[in-house]
């Protein structure tokens, strides 16, 4: 090549380690575009380079270190450090989906999605591990390509409520000893990488600029050991691939043909893109003379073979579809009839299938005479100009004492560096304690148990999160996270036994709590929800039960329920009306005793009062019967009254009782109980201005056939 024209003040040198040739090329980048400044091919002497990948370090090393001193020479300065690519062809793209269940009654958080990631990205990076078993895979980039929720297609997940969500994700692995192969040869030959992409990536820069890569395009390199494919669709990279053929195979059928070495063929198949016939010598010295014709009707049908798996390998790629257009790059492409071949197996008009060299380098400029712009420059060019678009390397950062070399994309965080040490995903994020499954009258329950601490990250000895980014040499340290503690549950915080249901007995609107039986024997509230537990919330009581709560003896007595006679393991539902009657029974007939004073019906006011501390004694107009004259019950507390001989008839009597602090005179029984009050106070039992009716006598809960006595203190209210 001629002498640079130009050389600026800053360059970026490329290297593009191929498998039959290196390329370098040395430009700059400014609003225009880019410019080549220098450029040097060196084809390799021996196969030193297989299918892209590096088998003799020191060969390889002294062909670049070749190139770099043909380059010094051109531009007048050393040259120190240089930009590479990993080959496609070593790329390991794998295409997963994972779901996992989230509480359907919180919203999605970003916190939960990106959980969802990195098990699609640990999913992906085991099946990696398990189809190269003895090779170390590093993740160098990662695509969620659709959501989804209760198992719809969703493209934000984020602050919707969901049972289940999931990804179909696309996540790309390079191995290690691919990256070291590259790193020693370039090494050796006293270089350092300053940059390293990956050469479907590099074409993509050159061949499809990013305003075209909402289209769905397929862009395929072809070289001389493999096809590098790689797929665009709604702005962003969709696939990577490769098949293990492309040029060589052609080149291959022509030496096997033609008797000649593999060096002759190369010559013989870019021969055959002209028009001239082709002469050339044969192992055993004969000339031989053939047409263009001739060399292409031998190499289609190899031709047609590799088309045929670079179209599947496409069909795969882009979900079984066909693509919209395909660029193709790389010396190998350019035989004769090869990407008439590509469009018929992908079913496009040939138009839409296109060899892309001169038509994508309109915005590089070579500042050198006598170089045409040819496909085979496309992938170094493009290794430069990522340079400028990303600064892509290898770093090593430290977590938890462990020494980790990760592959940068320029916007890595703690949780690249976790992935690629395997540190386990459960380990990042709360643990929830067990969990406690019972059955509620039939229906599946389960009480979450109860979150732990999240992991306690810490970067270069300060608190930060997983999310945060960084740079080489940190040191990053992380406590796992804890598992919770079991959660605990009764009876009583049940929604279902908290809802108590109404019955009205003799008039009255009585609450009663709902009770449960727990495998099959009745539990209090305060009963703890166990694992398995069978509970059954009844929804009514028998009249025994109902009794029961009442506090009130059924011995004797008479039930109705909704106005029909009913036993006592009747069940009473809500709303139900019940009534109860308790029969008179015969007493013995007690003679008249002696005349008693009589009080006057004029009786003055009883004040009110208000406080409980003392009850007044009535006025003077009311007189208290006598012992002798009434067989008043007495509180056990009381001595009891002699009783004459013979018996009395029982007399009427009148007390004074304190109702809601108000003195209230009750009269004509020979003695009293707690429902005799509502026949001398006010109060409407049937318009309930609660939920709960408090009845209390002395402070102590009052049964509704309780006795009363003078002086007692009672309390009557809705709560």
């Amino acid at each position: 090549m001629a002498e640079v024209v130009v050389c600026p003040e800053q360059f970026v040198f490329g290297l593009d380690i191929g498998t039959r040739s290196i390329v370098g090329t040395i430009g700059y980048m400014d609003n225009k575009g880019f410019h080549v400044v220098a450029m040097e091919v060196k084809e390799h002497d021996t196969r030193a380079m297989i299918d892209g990948q590096v088998h003799d370090i020191a060969v390889v090393g002294e062909e670049i270190k070749f190139v770099k001193e043909q380059l010094e020479k051109r531009i007048g300065r050393k040259l120190s450090s240089v930009c590479i690519a990993a080959a496609g062809r070593v790329l390991r793209t794998i295409n997963v989906n994972v779901s996992m269940d989230v509480d359907e009654e919180l919203r999605i958080t970003a916190e939960d999605i990106y959980n969802l990631d990195l098990k699609g990205i640990d999913t992906a990076h085991r099946k990696a591990n398990e189809q190269e078993q003895n090779v170390n895979f590093y993740c160098v980039g990662y695509t969620p390509v659709k959501y989804f929720m209760n198992d719809y297609e969703m493209k934000n997940l984020e602050g919707h409520k969901a049972s289940r969500i999931g990804v179909e994700l696309l996540a790309t692995f390079l191995p290690e000893d691919v990256v070291d192969g590259l790193y020693s040869a370039v090494e050796a030959a006293g270089l350092e990488v300053a940059n390293l992409t990956l050469e479907p990536i590099a074409a993509m820069n050159v061949a499809i600029p990013e305003q075209y890569r909402l289209l769905n395009i397929a862009l395929v390199d072809v070289g001389a050991g493999t096809s590098d494919i790689c797929i665009t669709k709604d702005g962003s990279i969709i696939g990577y691939g490769m098949i293990p053929s492309a040029g060589d195979e052609i080149s291959e059928i022509i030496a096997k043909n033609y008797l000649v070495d593999f060096k002759q063929a190369e010559k013989i198949k870019l021969a055959a893109c002209g028009k001239k016939n082709i002469s050339f010598k044969d192992v055993m010295g004969m000339k031989m003379t053939i047409s263009p014709e001739e060399i292409i009707n031998l190499t289609s049908p190899i031709a047609d073979s590799i088309t045929k798996d670079i179209a599947d390998k496409i069909y795969e790629l882009n979900g079984e579809k066909t693509v919209k257009a395909v660029f193709v790059v790389g010396g190998g492409g350019k035989i004769p009839g090869f990407t008439q071949s590509l469009a018929k197996h992908l079913d496009l008009p040939e138009a839409r299938v296109a060899l892309r060299g001169k038509e994508v380098l309109t915005d590089v400029e070579f500042l050198m005479t006598n170089v045409k712009k040819d496909p085979l420059y496309v992938t170094p060019i493009g290794i430069c100009i990522n340079y400028y678009n990303q600064k892509n390397d290898f770093i090593h950062v430290t977590v938890n004492g462990e020494r980790v070399k990760l592959y940068d994309n320029n916007n890595l965080t703690i949780i690249d560096a976790l992935m690629q040490i395997g540190y386990p995903n459960e380990q990042l994020f709360p643990r929830r304690g067990p969990a406690v499954n019972y059955t509620l009258n039939g229906a599946a329950r389960m009480i979450r148990g109860v979150a732990g601490e999240p992991a306690v990250v810490r970067k270069n000895g300060k608190d930060t999160n997983i999310n945060a980014t960084i740079e080489k040499n940190d040191y990053i340290d992380i406590t796992p996270s804890t598992i919770g503690q079991p959660q605990t549950m009764k009876l009583q915080e049940l929604a279902e036994y908290k809802e108590d249901f109404k019955i009205e007995v003799n008039g009255m609107s009585i609450n009663c709590p709902k009770f449960a039986y727990v495998n099959g024997e009745l539990q209090p509230g305060a009963y703890t929800i166990n694992e398995g537990d069978s509970i059954v919330m009844e929804n009514y009581y028998t009249v025994r039960q109902l009794f029961e709560f009442m506090d009130f003896s059924l011995e004797g007595v008479t039930v109705e329920v909704n106005n029909s006679t009913a036993g006592f393991d009747d069940k009473v539902y809500e709303n139900f009306k019940v009534n109860y009657r308790i029969p008179e029974t015969t007493k013995p007939v007690i003679p008249d005793p002696e005349p008693v004073e009589v009080v006057s019906e004029e009786i003055n006011p009883i004040p009110v009062y208000d406080s409980y501390d003392s009850i007044p004694e009535p006025e003077e107009e009311y007189v208290r019967p006598t012992p002798k004259a009434v067989n008043q019950a007495k509180p056990a507390s009381q001595a009891p009254v002699e009783e004459p001989s013979p018996a009395p008839k029982l007399q009427n009597s009148r007390i004074v009782v304190l109702i809601n602090g108000k003195s209230v005179i009750l009269s004509g029984k020979p003695n009293y109980t707690f429902v005799d009050i509502f026949d001398f106070y006010s109060f409407d039992l049937s318009k309930p201005q609660g939920t709960e009716l408090v009845t209390t006598i002395n402070g102590v809960k009052a049964e509704f056939m309780g006795p009363i006595y003078d002086g007692s203190i009672i309390e009557l209210y809705w709560k």
